[in-house]
């Protein structure tokens, strides 16, 4: 199918020129957008607009069957890269051809150079790379550039496309050689051995220098029967797809991403390495080639590449049913960077000489990508599903610039406790500003006694005092990209602080309401009572008043004390004020007191499963309650009996197991289960400790969130919980089942040792449980950082055999856990 992009999108396929008898592999321009080029399997089709100008059909050397007879129908194009004036073709046996262009006269020429040539060692991928910029970088590793007095200098100031630079092919060949060729040359100026191995650096095998074979054989011999066992197992371990790629033109340096057989993703950094030729540079590990040792330097022998650790990218999924194409881009919104098609698509975003990587969701698989830019789709794209599905679309004006595409919303406030109200697509956020107020505005709003009063008995009555002013946005959110607008906003009364809200599901005499709780607290200093107030709101716009998007259904004053939280508990409201919780039924216009239970000193929290009920306490650690709706109880099931101050507590689900989590003052985090069988329990009273874990920064809030399901566990109902911390830090805590734990857990004691650390600090014991002096009973190590566990994921290959190896599993299998793991908390 071919499509015209104009005012709208008209389908010429009849009345043009293009191949369409079958798959187009690649199409794009030549001569500087004068022409068009085709790829298909059987040859390549040059165009002028509609209108076909040559056509080549390709034909490889064709291979010889058991009979003698050829197969030349095997042999077709594969792949083909393009870069203004050359369309390099891989071939299905493994060769290459190189099509080069004739910028003067517009027409192309197809040679089979014998370097291309599979001979035995076929090429599995390949790519252009064109070096762009006013001084091509890869000019300067060609020798001691920082001796060199000047370079030829490029023009590109006209902003084409087309610029005359230097054009390089990149090669990489089933025994895992990576080769690149300058052209039209064909020179081999870099090579590197192994690149599937994953090393930390490549260099340039060829300009190494000269090292005696003979010690090297010898210590070759010595390890061949010990890695020979771990080593068949990756014979097979191959590049399936290469790029390079450099997106600043003036003073950036190139990328080299790869993608391996088995999904592993490989991104390296160019830079210049001015050495000595008197160091040798063969590193620990790193196979320079011994057919290599003692030949003449490579043009580009001061070229090095360092390895890029981008956390939980891979594209294991994809390789079992389509093969990820990595699709460079220069201004889709406005960014530069790279698209991976595949199952699991990912955009890798170019910020400042860094890569950002961003998670594509789609509901199938993405065979094919393309930038659009036209009237109607500025600077967008074009995605094929494999379901058949064309889209166009465009970015949305987000901040990529992070580890989380961002998009900021002025509040010109300090944001506290936020709740989405998902039917009506409304966020009710709690906001507080710092204010001046005139002492006598403060006092007669208050309840203040006359000693302040007295106290300014003698003054003009105009002091500014500085107070924090409270209010309730209700705010809408807008498509992604869009403006947010805050719809109406619920100011608090003076010294009224708000202290927390939630949305609720209420249990009325006809129906279920869905409102939105606020709990607040009066801050008028230590000589007032405490109180607070209860505040019942209904969210969605009035049809009657356009301009109101929230009502006041109920409000009450607290006389016993400031309410700290609430939650709905089977159509029921809970409320903690101060040291009680009351359990409240919703009559549609009042709320009639059914249960209390009386906590220790503060509530600090309130979280809510089916009938069960977890409570923080401010020094007091958790409390695990159960509601009874026959005798209308809050019953005591079991508790913490140590001493903690609690930050924020949450429920953990995993399938039918469940369990609490608290975090502290002390920057941990603590899990424990209810087991009243044990006689560690106390006959069910006391809450037995399963894990902890020093995070190092205080959590003020947990949000429970369903885990994704993964093509290897069949699990349900398991939830994972994403917490933010003080410190602006994210985090998430996920249940494992027990196998992949142990077998984890594992890897971390050993990759402890195994990995350099940032300043040398050891992770196993900055994870520890931090007391601060107090007594502790040090709990089960039942948590595993994956932190520390995805640098396995940077490790050479030979590395991550022998860790595997020590631990009694494969690499194979670590690899499939750590992507189960990413692809189940895909939310991050």
């Amino acid at each position: 199918m071919v499509l015209q992009t104009g005012d709208t999108l008209a389908e010429v396929t009849e009345t043009v020129d293009y191949y369409t008898e079958g798959a187009t592999i690649v199409a794009g321009n030549l001569f500087n957008r004068k022409r068009v080029v085709q790829v298909f399997s059987r040859g390549v089709r040059l165009l002028d607009g509609a209108y076909m100008t040559q056509e080549l059909r390709i034909e490889g050397a064709p291979p010889q069957a058991d009979d003698g007879s050829s197969a030349l129908e095997s042999i077709s194009v594969a792949y083909a890269s393009i870069v203004d004036p050359y369309v390099l073709l891989k071939m299905t046996d493994g060769s290459l051809q190189l099509v080069t262009g004739d910028s003067v006269n517009c027409n192309i020429c197809v040679s089979a150079p014998k370097t291309f040539q599979n001979l035995g060692d076929p090429v599995t991928a390949c790519s252009l790379y064109q070096d762009r910029g006013p001084s091509p970088w890869l000019r300067r590793t060609s020798m001691d550039a920082w001796l060199a007095p000047t370079f030829d200098l490029v023009d590109i100031s006209d902003g084409s496309d087309s610029i005359q630079a230097d054009v390089y092919c990149i090669i990489c060949r089933r025994s895992g050689r990576l080769e690149l060729y300058e052209l039209p040359n064909l020179i081999c100026v870099f090579s590197v051995n192994d690149l599937p191995h994953g090393y930390k650096f490549l260099y340039d095998c060829k300009g190494a220098p000269k090292i005696p074979l003979e010690g090297l054989k010898k210590e070759q011999v010595e390890s061949q029967s010990q890695d020979s066992s771990k080593m068949d197992a990756g014979a097979s371990l191959h590049v399936i797809e290469v790029c390079m790629e450099k997106w600043s033109d003036n003073f950036g340096r190139p990328f080299l991403l790869a993608v391996l057989s088995d999904g592993t993703c490989l991104f390296y950094h160019a830079y210049l390495y001015e050495g000595t030729d008197n160091n040798p540079i063969v590193e620990e590990g790193h196979d320079s080639g011994t057919g290599f040792l003692g030949t003449a330097t490579s043009r580009l022998k001061n070229l090095r590449f360092v390895r890029l650790g981008l956390d939980q990218v891979s594209a294991k999924d994809d390789i079992a049913t389509l093969k990820p194409v990595i699709v460079p881009f220069r201004n889709v919104g406005g960014l530069r960077g790279a698209f991976v098609t595949g199952a699991r698509p990912i955009w890798l975003m170019n910020f400042r000489e860094r890569l950002q990587v961003h998670p594509q969701l789609c509901d199938a698989a993405i065979i094919a990508f393309t930038p659009l830019h036209n009237v109607n789709c500025n600077h967008g794209l074009i995605y094929v599903t494999s379901q058949g599905l064309l889209k166009i679309c465009q970015l949305p004006g987000l901040n990529y610039d992070n580890d989380w595409a961002a998009y900021k919303i002025p509040l010109k406030g300090t944001p506290h406790q936020i709740a989405y109200h998902a039917e009506v697509n409304l966020y009710a956020v709690i906001v507080s500003s710092t204010v001046q107020k005139t002492a006598a505005q403060i006092i007669e709003s208050s309840d203040q006694g006359t000693a302040f009063i007295t106290e300014l008995e003698n003054e003009d009555g105009q002091w500014m005092v500085n107070l924090e002013e409270f209010e309730v946005r209700i705010i809408e959110s807008g498509k992604a990209g869009a403006m947010w607008e805050t719809r109406m906003v619920l100011p608090m009364q003076m010294t009224e602080h708000a202290l927390t809200l939630r949305i609720v599901n209420l249990k009325g005499p006809d129906q279920m309401q869905t409102l939105l709780a606020i709990g607040t607290a009066y801050v008028q200093g230590e000589d007032v009572p405490s109180r607070g107030r209860i505040i019942l709101m209904s969210l969605g716009q009035d049809a009657n008043d356009p301009s109101c998007w929230a009502s006041e259904v109920f409000s009450k004053e607290c006389k016993q004390g400031a309410v700290t939280a609430v939650a709905s508990l089977q159509g029921h409201l809970l409320i903690a004020i101060g040291t009680k919780i009351f359990l409240h039924t919703w009559n549609g216009n009042d709320l009639e007191g059914t249960a209390f239970y009386d906590a220790p000193l503060y509530v600090m929290s309130l979280n809510i499963v089916k009938n069960f009920v977890l409570f923080g306490d401010i020094h007091k650690s958790i409390y695990f309650l159960c509601w009874k709706e026959e005798g209308a109880q809050l019953v005591l099931l079991a508790k913490d009996f140590g001493s903690l101050d609690c930050f924020a507590t949450e429920f953990l689900i995993d399938g039918s197991t469940l369990s609490l989590l608290v975090s502290d003052s002390r920057r941990n985090i603590q899990i424990f289960s209810y087991s009243p069988k044990s006689v560690e329990s106390w006959k069910g009273q006391k809450l037995l400790p399963r894990a902890e874990f020093h995070v190092g920064s205080h959590i003020p809030k947990f949000l429970r969130l369903p885990m994704l399901p993964t093509t290897t566990s069949t699990r349900t109902n398991r939830y994972s919980l994403l917490f933010g911390t003080l410190d602006g830090s994210i985090g998430c805590v996920a249940p494992l089942d027990e196998l992949t734990f142990r077998r984890l857990q594992s890897l971390q004691k050993k990759l402890v040792d195994a990995v350099p650390h940032t300043a040398g600090l050891n992770p196993r014991s900055f994870r520890q449980f931090k007391a601060c002096g107090q007594t502790h009973r040090p709990g089960p190590d039942n948590i595993v950082d994956c932190e520390l566990l995805f640098h396995y994921e940077m490790l050479a290959y030979k590395e991550q055999l022998d860790l595997a190896n020590q631990i009694g599993t494969t690499r194979t299998q670590i690899l499939s856990n750590l992507n189960d793991l990413t692809i189940s908390t895909g939310f991050l």
